[in-house]
């Protein structure tokens, strides 16, 4: 098959990217381009501490603790997406968004499908912040478990080690 027969064979099976390409297309994109994602920073004071809010990852590609975050969709504004992951990820809608605080290149050398992203880290304020325990709770850890951190846990997405100076680190 031709170049300008699979394209126009994606443009029909596509009707409107904005709602998503799906797992095997968007897997096969992502080794050919850069994806751009959002990374949210939500934290909050316990006790005159500062705890930030990390979300449980465990597919085919991570298992560790990561800043929530997610993909660019075409023709999203980012903003939106950084409000819809707040929404989806943590249950709740944001009351303030800052930034972006640093975009960031992140390249796994090792693999091609997810292997590039440039990534936006946003600081945000949650409407309503989850009722969770921190990170020494007994409870069971499944994906998209949230847990509160003093310190950058050290099984945290390595891609994500370039945010560990916003921890308190006390």
């Amino acid at each position: 098959m031709d170049k300008q027969s699979l394209l126009f064979g994606l443009e029909r099976a596509i009707p409107d990217a904005s709602n998503g390409l799906g797992n095997d297309l968007f897997l096969a994109i992502s080794r050919l381009t850069p994806i751009v994602n959002v990374d949210l920073l939500v934290q909050k004071s316990f006790s005159g501490r500062l705890h930030t809010l990390l979300s449980w990852r465990s597919d085919e590609f991570y298992l560790d603790w990561h800043f929530p975050g997610g993909v660019l969709r075409f023709k999203e504004k980012l903003k939106s997406r950084v409000k819809r992951v707040a929404e989806q990820e943590l249950s709740s809608p944001i009351t303030n968004i800052e930034g972006p605080l640093e975009i960031n290149e992140i390249m796994n050398p090792s693999r091609d499908v997810r292997g590039h992203f440039l990534s936006l880290l946003y600081s945000v304020e949650l409407g309503s912040y989850p009722e969770i325990g921190s990170h020494d709770s007994n409870e069971e850890i499944k994906p998209g478990t949230l847990r509160w951190f003093l310190q950058a846990p050290t099984d945290l997405l390595r891609q994500q080690k370039i945010y560990e100076s916003y921890f308190s680190n006390e």
